[in-house]
């Protein structure tokens, strides 16, 4: 399925530790990049976190945001009472030997190990963050299929634009050889020397030749055929699809530079436009 490397997505989970939020947004790119910004708390299961994006997801330049959120009422930093206790019986100690000895409550809390974080458990975090992190990847690949499918409906109307001009073409070239070699007649008939006709018929063969498109008119139906049929893959076709319009955009050039005839010189034109419009779509396709 046709997926855009243009998505957002995010969610929440409650944990005992507190809420964890994950938001996930992309845009194009060439390959996977992913960028990461973590709570404290969560900045040693990075790999683990990339190596999970990078199993679902083939391209796309992607931010990953992921942070906890500390219960309401519930302070990020507690009092350590062991601590604070150990402090309060040193200061009994020593009041005696230093009755000036006075101390602020700010300098209390700067002491080692007065404050502490709310103990985790790192392993269970560790499996509420991936679990969070599959369930918004579910919703950032939906969006992505959403708009791919949208541009893949957009390629299909071209791509179906290039076959029908491929097929006038075709019902066209009759018409022009016989044009052409009317013309030609026409100009020989004009020369004070008549010409011997076997050599006549030979230049005539070889200048119709030159004109001849059959073989990339064939190439391009082979072209739109491939186009239909990696669209309805279900992996990822970006790359694939951008190297077959280098294949679409050579025949369309030499039909053009064999044109003779304003008809077909035209479809060269409406072809290369077609190609351009798809290039644009496929530049957001993963």
């Amino acid at each position: 399925m046709i997926r855009s490397m243009t998505a957002f997505a995010s969610g929440e989970r409650d944990t005992e530790w507190g809420a964890l939020s994950c938001e996930l947004r992309s845009v194009n790119h060439r390959f996977l990049e992913v960028g990461v910004r973590l709570h404290d708390e969560l900045r040693a299961m990075e790999p683990a976190l990339r190596e999970r994006i990078g199993a679902r997801v083939a391209r796309g330049k992607l931010d990953l945001t992921l942070r906890l959120r500390a219960p309401e009422g519930e302070a990020e930093l507690q009092v350590n009472p062991t601590r604070i206790r150990e402090l309060s019986d040193l200061a009994v100690d020593l009041s005696a030997r230093f009755p000036a000895l006075k101390t602020e409550f700010t300098q209390l809390l700067q002491f080692p190990g007065v404050l502490q974080a709310k103990a985790t458990d790192p392993a269970a975090l560790q499996a509420e963050a991936l679990a969070l992190l599959d369930a918004v990847l579910d919703e950032f690949i939906a969006a992505r299929e959403r708009e791919g499918a949208k541009l893949a409906a957009v390629i299909t109307e071209r791509v179906d634009g290039i076959a029908a001009i491929a097929v006038e073409v075709r019902e066209l070239m009759p018409a022009i050889r016989a044009g052409q070699r009317a013309k030609l007649e026409a100009r020989l008939s004009d020369l004070a020397q008549p010409a011997d006709p076997g050599r006549l018929e030979q230049e005539l063969v070889m200048w119709l030749q030159k004109l001849d498109v059959e073989e990339e008119l064939d190439r391009l139906n082979a072209h739109v055929g491939e186009a239909r049929r990696v669209l309805k893959l279900k992996e990822a076709v970006g790359r694939r699809l951008d190297f077959l319009l280098q294949e679409f955009n050579r025949e369309a050039n030499t039909l053009g530079s064999k044109s003779v005839d304003a008809r077909t010189s035209a479809a060269a034109i409406e072809l290369k436009v077609l190609i351009d419009q798809v290039r644009e779509q496929i530049q957001n396709i993963e």
